[in-house]
């Protein structure tokens, strides 16, 4: 693409639709005349298997009575709107028509921008350098001191858990509601004690994986390495240097520089998420204790053949080799087609081993693990350490205990928790993951795990069915999205469920997860509640506002019953 045409790219905010790769803005309806209340899971079902529409996203407005609908062709989109104008359902009469497509962000943002510096003359204040501005995006609390950090951690971590509290009351009755209204007035507003935040000792260069973006700097718009200055939606693809950053270890800052010299010479240009064009994306670096070192080159093909592809391949495996790449001491290389408009985390199809180990090891608690490529792992080690010991101590597993580690990855907690409990079942999506969890357990002789693969709302109930011990302990770590509503309800309803430890990496999203397995008991939840007992917060991340939250639920009978608030404890559990 020409300078011209890419400058008229970032002039036209629906330039986007001409491009060949698909978008859902392309063939999109709006649907008008919908009832008051009604669910969107409901709704999809009804077009898609009563009328049979072959939707492919359904998205609804901010505000309004309507919705948005789109389809993979102008045929699906024309069959559509003939179905749906006049069509009934709830007692509503349904009306459809063609829907505007959504201007380009990034080129909505880019012209506001240019709008509005041609009406000011001058700047109110000195801009931000880009060294200040890549710090403050990624690590927003560089210049704070780190027990003032922990601090405002702790306070949050508060905050979060009234919250929550707040949200558990107003579901409350019976017996729940005295639990919740007598913890609250025990611990100042909160649902259970809030212990003061662990943190590691080693609290700069703690991140063991990076996903790094590969762009054009701002300055010089040369091919560059490292972090977004600022995202899409916002007017900027640009990307800043890790030089300056205190929590990427040296070795990732090392390879980066090498590599990036590597891009620069080569023929093929960083990824344009503007107009889709040019090859370079995204580079991912792991570390480990054991000084292994991993790094994945995502790469989108473009139209490039599959013989250029694997001559890439082997550039990049002899500069590693023998190259000027070799000082950087990369232990497992691997090559990773990004032809999306973001990688599909499930499949391993698109990557491709090139040099080294296939995967890399890691140790933790005095054992050691294998970390494949698309595993997830603890991004800080040390205070994963501190985050499994803490688990363990509010789980208090025995030998007569089976632990369900759901979302287990590659089985780090249940390895770390096999030699206080009588058996462990893990479970987790991506196969990979399993296939490590079963090789580390393997690696340290431990004899009582079994790892599962699936999601855990489609196979959490049989996992259950085959514990052998009279008590269940779960611990929970799931994305930032949440366990799937089935989820919470087979947990709610196992009877033999007492304990379960809920690993937040996002306590504010996980306050649904939370509040549903707290609810009174109904024809969706079924079971005795459980409820918050103690809470713990870890900094995982110094110099970010993140912070995990580690919360011990247990059933309410039980709970009210060590407290002796409930008469009818008994009645309660059975």
């Amino acid at each position: 693409m020409t300078t011209n045409e890419s400058s008229g790219t970032e002039k036209n905010p629906y330039a986007y639709l001409d491009r060949v790769d698909f978008t859902s803005e392309k063939y999109k309806i709006e649907i008008h005349g919908l009832p008051k209340y009604y669910g969107i899971g409901e709704f999809k079902k009804f077009l898609n298997e009563k009328l049979e529409l072959q939707t492919c996203k359904v998205k609804p407005p901010k505000k309004g009575g309507w919705l948005y609908v789109s389809f993979r062709n102008e045929e699906n989109r024309k069959k559509a709107i003939e179905k749906l104008n006049g069509i009934a359902w709830k007692n509503s009469k349904l009306t459809a028509r063609i829907a505007k497509p959504a201007p380009d962000p990034f080129v909505k943002r880019k012209l506001e921008q240019e709008s509005a510096n041609k009406r000011l003359k001058t700047e109110d204040s000195e801009p931000l350098s880009v060294e200040d501005r890549i710090k403050s995006n990624t690590t927003p609390l560089w210049n704070m001191p780190y027990p003032d950090q922990l601090a405002l951690k702790q306070k949050e971590m508060r905050s979060v858990l009234a919250n929550i509290c707040n949200k558990m009351l107003k579901k409350g009755k019976g017996d729940l509601l005295d639990w919740l209204k007598y913890q609250k007035g025990k611990h100042q507003g909160l649902p259970c004690e809030l212990l003061p935040i662990l943190s590691a000792d080693k609290i700069t260069e703690y991140r063991n994986k990076c996903e790094f973006t590969v762009g054009r700097s701002a300055n010089s718009n040369e091919t560059m390495i490292g972090f977004r200055l600022s995202s899409y939606a916002a007017g900027s693809t640009e990307v800043g240097p890790i030089d300056d950053l205190c929590h990427i270890p040296s070795r990732m800052k090392v390879v980066i520089k090498v590599l990036e010299e590597f891009m620069r010479n080569s023929d093929l240009k960083p990824f344009q998420p503007v107009d889709h064009s040019g090859h370079w994306r995204q580079v991912t670096v792991r570390t480990t204790q054991c000084g292994h070192l991993m790094v994945i080159v995502g790469i989108h093909p473009q139209d490039l053949t599959g013989e250029q592809l694997e001559e890439l391949k082997t550039q990049l495996k002899d500069f590693f080799e023998t190259g000027k790449g070799a000082d950087a001491g990369v232990t497992s290389l691997h090559f990773q087609i990004m032809n999306k408009k973001s990688s599909d985390g499930l499949s391993g199809d698109n990557f491709s081993h090139i040099s080294g180990s296939k995967c890399i090891e890691e140790t933790l608690l005095g054992m050691k693990f294998q970390v494949s490529p698309q595993a997830f792992f603890q991004v800080n080690t040390s205070a994963a350490e501190l985050l499994y010991k803490a688990a363990i101590d509010l789980a208090t597993p025995n030998e007569d205990t089976a632990l369900l580690d759901i979302c287990c990855g590659t089985g780090t907690i249940g390895l770390a928790f096999s030699k206080h409990c009588g058996e462990v079942l893990g479970l987790e999506v991506v196969e990979d993951a399993i296939k490590d969890a079963r090789e580390n357990a393997l690696a340290n002789n431990v004899t009582n795990c079994e790892f599962f693969v699936g999601k855990a709302e489609d196979i959490l109930t049989p996992v259950i069915r085959r514990t052998t011990k009279t008590d269940i302990v779960a611990v929970v770590d799931p994305p930032r999205a949440g366990l799937h509503q089935r989820a919470v309800s087979t947990l709610r309803k196992a009877n033999k469920l007492s304990r379960l430890v809920y690993v937040a990496c996002d306590p504010r999203a996980a306050a649904k997860n939370l509040v549903d397995l707290a609810r009174p008991p109904s024809k969706q939840y079924v079971g005795d509640p459980l409820v918050p007992v103690k809470a713990v917060p870890v900094d995982m991340f110094p110099y970010t506002k993140h912070c995990e939250l580690l919360l011990c639920l247990q059933r309410l009978s039980v709970a009210m019953r060590v407290h002796g608030l409930a008469a009818k404890a008994e009645e309660a559990s059975s």
